[in-house]
């Protein structure tokens, strides 16, 4: 399968980038040294800068490129730095390199816009994006050249910028591995107020019960629970920015949201006090289930593989010792019986040394894998419809 604007022939290396350099990189966190690393994959020449240098030293280590100096003339400047500081730091950059388009990589682009347009700056030379890739870690160290391969990458004009400063930052989209789409700022705020910031807090926000939890209660923890929280984790000063950024597009998604859990609490509140169980169907349960069925409505939008209808599976999972190469082993073995894995979920079983590994696979798929499986020795825990 190839990757958009990074296909190649087996053995050549990287397909030329459409990108030239210097690229100038502003923050050299976890997105902008990822950037660095994807261009110089190609032999792109990556300048990088951050307040810290020590961070920018780390970037330059682990690869990104090298650190600026006073004498470098970028073509394209690559701001990433946090919302609230990303419309001073692109006047700089535009102000300080007068032949390079300059673009940026915050999370939330009509602040940002509305910020520059307020200061009378020359936009043309400006093009705002936001690559759809990220990560619960951050800083240099947790950067990758795959970061973005196969995500969305958004190009946000300003309303000014010129034809070939959206070309320049579209190329970049293409060149480090991503799928460029068009937005206008306020679509994409509004968007990813849906499935990115809102998502984030309810994260936050379910993992905040968990810190005075019962040990006991916390053993009993599943994959479902890793599941909602996994992103919880994530930098509450970014965060804060982010959503301080977006403020206008995140508090309307989370006054439905609000309705809908009020709504809620008030049959969980009647089912707790009913006094049988036909009070309690005459409303409140009807309550419940539609509120879940609403939830398997929406889950069946999200696109499914190569951004398809998200189709239903049957899932085989497999006990797979926590020794090393078991897992390598288990996949080859699901290759070796002629059956494409479709998406592939690991969860440790706790206080035992062995990992749950669920296989899904196409309907009609499943007696074949599980026979194919017990033959060569490894212990099922179970199948299902997914």
């Amino acid at each position: 399968m190839s990757v958009p604007g990074n296909s190649s022939t087996p053995g050549t290396g990287p397909a030329p980038a459409a990108t030239r350099g210097p690229v100038r990189i502003v923050g050299t966190g976890l997105l902008g040294t990822s950037i660095g690393l994807a261009l110089r994959a190609h032999g792109v020449d990556v300048v990088l800068h951050d307040p810290s240098r020590t961070t920018a030293v780390l970037a330059r280590d682990v690869g990104a490129g090298r650190l600026a100096t006073a004498d470098d003339a970028p073509r394209l400047v690559v701001v990433a730095a946090p919302p609230d500081v990303t419309p001073d730091v692109v006047l700089a950059e535009l102000a300080a390199h007068p032949g390079a388009v300059v673009t940026d990589v915050a999370s939330v682009k009509s602040a940002v816009l509305a910020e520059l347009e307020r200061s009378g700056a020359d936009l043309a030379r400006y093009v705002g994006s936001h690559p759809m890739a990220g990560s619960e870690r951050s800083g240099p160290t947790a950067a990758r050249a795959d970061l973005f391969a196969g995500r969305p990458w958004v190009v946000v004009g300003s309303g000014a910028s010129s034809p070939q400063a959206v070309l320049a930052v579209r190329d970049l989209a293409a060149d480090v591995g991503a799928a460029p789409v068009m937005l206008d700022a306020r679509a994409h705020d509004d968007a990813v107020a849906l499935v990115s910031h809102v998502p984030q807090i309810a994260a936050s926000l379910v993992a905040a019960r968990l810190a005075d939890a019962d040990p006991a209660a916390l053993a009993l923890a599943g994959q479902g629970l890793r599941d909602v929280t996994r992103i919880a984790a994530s930098d509450p000063g970014l965060w804060t920015s982010i959503l301080a950024a977006n403020a206008e597009a995140v508090v309307p998604v989370l006054d439905v949201l609000r309705s809908d859990l009020d709504r809620l609490l008030g049959a969980l509140r009647h089912a707790a006090v009913a006094r049988d169980a036909e009070s309690v169907v005459a409303g409140a349960l009807g309550t419940v289930a539609e509120a879940i069925a609403a939830g398997n409505a929406g889950v069946s939008r999200v696109p499914g593989k190569h951004g398809g209808i998200r189709r239903a599976y049957d899932v085989v999972t497999v006990l797979v010792p926590d020794r090393p190469g078991e897992l390598a082993r288990l996949l080859a073995e699901v290759g070796a019986a002629g059956v494409n894995l479709e998406e592939l979920q690991l969860e440790h079983a706790p206080s035992q040394p062995v990992g749950l590994a669920s296989l899904s696979v196409l309907r009609g798929l499943r007696d074949t894998l599980e026979r194919a499986l017990t033959e060569r020795g490894w212990r099922l825990a179970g199948s299902s419809g997914g």
